[in-house]
């Protein structure tokens, strides 16, 4: 049986809204969590991406962000000492992003911080796999 447009306009619509709000109660969680540390969301979103070193280029896609916004929140990062600029090794253009110590300790605060009472908690690992599975399979299908 097919789906009339209208109810697909209208379901379509329905998912949008549990996506985006979805979405936001993240953003939220992330920026409540962020503030107890004295980070923005921005800065909370790199330590949380950083699991190792990487480019900025790779940082900018794993925050979903332009390379230029990335880098005002590298900069910050770096001036709380959070963060340090080494030589990439096999690129000589490029840097290297690196956790330092104390960044490395408040990363680790941070993760557990976003863990507590985090919007997907009510889901089991096994609902979070399928969820995840369902979100990504919609994003790359055609």
């Amino acid at each position: 049986m097919t789906t009339s447009p209208e109810r697909q306009a209208i379901a379509e619509r329905q998912l949008c809204g549990l996506v985006n709000g979805l979405a936001q109660r993240i953003a939220e969680h992330v920026r409540e969590r962020a503030a107890t540390l004295g980070l923005t969301a921005s800065q909370a979103t790199a330590l949380r991406e950083m699991s190792g070193p990487m480019t900025m280029r790779e940082l900018a896609e794993r925050m979903s962000c332009e390379p230029s916004n990335t880098t005002f929140v590298v900069d910050k990062l770096e001036k709380q000492g959070l963060v340090e600029r080494h030589p990439h090794p096999t690129d000589r253009r490029a840097k290297h992003l690196v956790l330092t110590a104390e960044g490395t300790a408040l990363r680790a605060r941070l993760l557990d911080l976003l863990a507590a009472d985090s919007p997907l908690s009510g889901l089991d690992p096994q609902e979070q796999r399928v969820l995840h599975g369902l979100l990504e399979q919609a994003i790359t299908s055609r």
